[in-house]
């Protein structure tokens, strides 16, 4: 064996032993960044001060440079630091924008550039933590699918323990010391999570130190670490400016489009024939992933407001009150329904593999937008019964059920696509380059949210309340036309599928 590769799985512990090692700090770090996301918005709107436009752009923005961040990142890890190191350094960065949020300002500056440290942050993690898993399994497609689908899960255990507190705990801060001091605290959360996450791989570190690209098997350079910190710190200040000008962030997020659908290309034509067709497939999953993100982007956006002014917040029985809730807790709810369907797919994943009936990806993605489809049109029609412009708390549970088993089939599966279709010399990158897609589309869903963006002097909920269920209803045939192209595209992604399969 080449001394400068690390070793093979089967020579250090076990793929779960590894595997949990790796879930377990993408639990932490989701917990760090979804207790962020729940309040963002909010934080612009009620804090700040901003337009709900400026809100949903600025938070599109800054979604859409949290995404496309790890396209780099990715080849950081390939090619510069390891896939490892770069998880641990981008952990550490992360803490440190979550520790910046918590400081008691309303600087516009200041909270951009804590958002650009948490872009960094994410760019150098996000990809790397991916592709270990990708490593771990390399080879096994059904173990891959199954372990993907976990690894989402594990995403959404942090994310709704942090979505239900961060919520509380700015609530029950400025409740008890007034003075806005909850916002801050409630961040402060945020960074203490991640460093618990680093505290765990670093514990943990000896299940994983068998796994890696070959830069984790030398000594660490120094002057390429230098690199690395001086790069970020520029792209820190980059992100901050593109905050800041709406017309640059719109800019941006093109050029960060054409740039990586021209990578693709470029790969496609320059890879060897027996990678082609896999690559191809990926191109084609990748587009539909686009759109199904710009769906995504309005739990936080477009839904998170709905919530704010025309949802019901108790939760009753029969009659009898069971618990309040604050508008921003209801974005747990997708995370707790992909806890509750992620096994249960994951089961059935292998199940079906065992017996060579598994829907092919495509498939599942077709299958994926039919039921986003649906929870869109649950909360579109939920205006016919609302009472007092006020619709019912139990409607947003079964809208992100349908919601949550969509983002299951397809986003759940998005990571498993690369890891399937693109060759192992280009993991971190590709990994990069379909978490750019994300971003984009990011950014096209706060331009989408701001359909229904409320003027600030319309308060009473009857008037707000078709302004929302309009933009549900729309989104609602826009998935249905994205499963109509999903399910014209099923002959070609056979085809591709057959052609890689026989070159492995």
């Amino acid at each position: 064996m080449d001394r400068h590769l690390p070793p093979t799985v089967g020579q250090g512990p076990s793929q779960t032993r590894s595997f949990l090692t790796l879930a377990l700090i993408e639990l932490w770090e989701r917990f760090g960044y979804y207790g962020m996301q729940a309040l963002i918005v909010y934080f612009m709107v009620q804090r700040i001060g901003f337009e709900d436009s400026r809100a949903n752009l600025v938070w599109g923005a800054a979604a859409a440079l949290i995404y496309v961040a790890p396209a780099i990142g990715g080849w950081i890890g390939d090619k510069v630091l390891g896939t490892r190191r770069s998880v641990l350094l981008g952990g550490a960065i992360l803490g440190l924008g979550y520790a910046l949020m918590a400081v008691p300002t309303t600087n516009t500056w200041f909270t951009f550039s804590a958002l650009g440290v948490i872009v960094v942050g994410n760019g150098l993690f996000k990809p790397n933590n991916a592709n270990l898993v990708r490593k771990i399994y390399e080879g096994d497609d059904s173990k891959i699918d199954s372990a993907f689908t976990i690894y989402y899960m594990a995403v959404n255990v942090g994310s709704t323990i942090s979505m239900l507190a961060t919520p509380w705990i700015k609530d029950y801060v400025n409740a008890t010391y007034g003075n806005q001091l909850g916002w801050h605290v409630a961040f402060g959360v945020c960074s203490v999570g991640m460093m618990i996450g680093l505290m765990t791989i670093t514990v943990l570190r000896h299940t994983v130190n068998h796994i890696g690209s070959p830069p984790d098997a030398q000594p660490l350079h120094m002057g390429k670490l230098m690199a690395v910190l001086a790069g970020a710190v520029v792209a820190v200040g980059a992100s901050a400016v593109i905050l800041e000008y709406q017309a640059l962030a719109r800019a941006f997020v093109y050029v960060a489009g054409i740039v990586v659908l021209g990578i693709f290309f470029h790969l496609i034509r320059s890879s060897q024939p027996s990678e082609r067709a896999g690559l191809v497939a990926a191109l084609v999953l990748t587009l539909q992933t686009v759109f199904f993100f710009i769906f995504y982007q309005q739990m936080s956006t477009s839904l998170s407001l709905f919530a704010l002014r025309n949802v019901d917040l108790e939760f009753s029985l029969f009659g009898m009150h069971l618990w309040t809730w604050s508008p921003a807790q209801f974005q747990a709810l997708n995370a707790i329904w992909i806890m509750v369907l992620s096994p249960v797919l994951a089961w059935i994943y292998t199940r079906a593999g065992k017996s060579g009936k598994d829907l092919s990806i495509a498939a599942k993605f077709a299958l994926g937008f039919t039921v986003v489809a649906a929870g869109f049109f649950t909360y579109g029609v939920a205006g016919q019964f609302a009472v007092n412009g006020l619709t019912s708390s139990w409607i947003m549970i079964a809208g992100y059920g349908l919601y949550s088993l969509g983002e299951l089939l397809v986003s759940g599966l998005g990571l498993a696509m690369i890891a399937r279709y693109v060759p192992a010399r280009m993991g971190g990158f590709m990994m990069g380059a379909y978490y750019v897609g994300v971003g984009i589309s990011q950014y096209l869903g706060g331009v989408v949210a701001n359909l229904a963006a409320v003027p600030s002097d319309m308060v009473d909920p009857v008037q707000t309340l078709p302004v929302y269920t309009s933009l549900f209803n729309k989104l609602g045939i826009a998935a249905i036309a994205c499963t109509l192209i999903a399910l014209a595209a099923l002959p070609l992604m056979r085809r591709l599928t057959a052609t890689h399969n026989s070159h492995q």
